[in-house]
């Protein structure tokens, strides 16, 4: 049986993002969230009421299997309104998930991979789509006109800024001839930028 692991013990590896969920929560009107490749990060719920976790990690679906364990973990984490639907799904996000299409309003890539290509179905017209560049996700997203860049994300010493102006100095590549959408795909490999960031915000049209 696998090792249980909490988001506790996980949020002391890679650090709290419930600051960074907070800050969209501020900034984009969302109720519903989908989350893959999530492992057991459940940081979206402080802030968002609804989120849909998916991971094929058997400790991901042990962690939330266990609703009270869930529960004692958001306590007093939360934002009013937050964490009052949790949900998880144990697939591979690369496989048609048994979820409606254009529903959520928020999209998370975060250390996933091609989440945007995959699951892009399932974000509706207006809601935002949360990448960064591992995998190449941001990349592509970049790449895709249905996609309008809204916000740079800064992480450093442990907290994330919001960066809305001057987004023309984001998303620009190194080398522009090398920017080729079949290559990032094969690679897994993003794009590198003259000004890169953590991750980036992107309104769907």
């Amino acid at each position: 049986m696998a090792k249980l692991v909490t988001w506790s013990q996980y949020r002391a590896s890679i650090g709290d993002r419930s600051t960074l969920f907070a800050q969209v929560a501020e900034a984009c009107s969302i109720d519903r969230v989908l989350y893959p490749g999530s492992y057991v990060d459940l940081s979206p719920s402080t802030a968002f009421a609804s989120v849909v976790y998916v991971d094929t990690d058997s400790r991901a679906q042990r962690f939330f299997a266990d609703s009270e364990l869930v529960g004692r973990e958001l306590a007093g984490r939360t934002r009013p309104g937050a964490g009052t639907q949790v949900r998880f799904i144990g697939a591979d996000y690369t496989v048609p998930l048994d979820l409606p299409h254009a529903h959520v309003d928020l999209l998370i890539s975060l250390y996933a991979g091609p989440v945007w290509e995959h699951c892009g179905r399932h974000l509706r017209p207006g809601g935002w789509l949360l990448a960064n560049a591992s995998h190449g996700d941001a990349s592509l997203a970049a790449l895709d006109p249905r996609l309008r860049l809204v916000a740079a994300v800064h992480h450093r010493h442990g907290r994330y800024q919001f960066v809305t102006h001057g987004l023309d100095r984001y998303l620009v590549p190194k080398d522009p001839g090398g920017v080729n959408v079949d290559r990032i795909r094969a690679t897994g490999r993003g794009v590198a930028y003259t000004q890169p960031a953590f991750a980036y915000l992107f309104e769907h049209a």
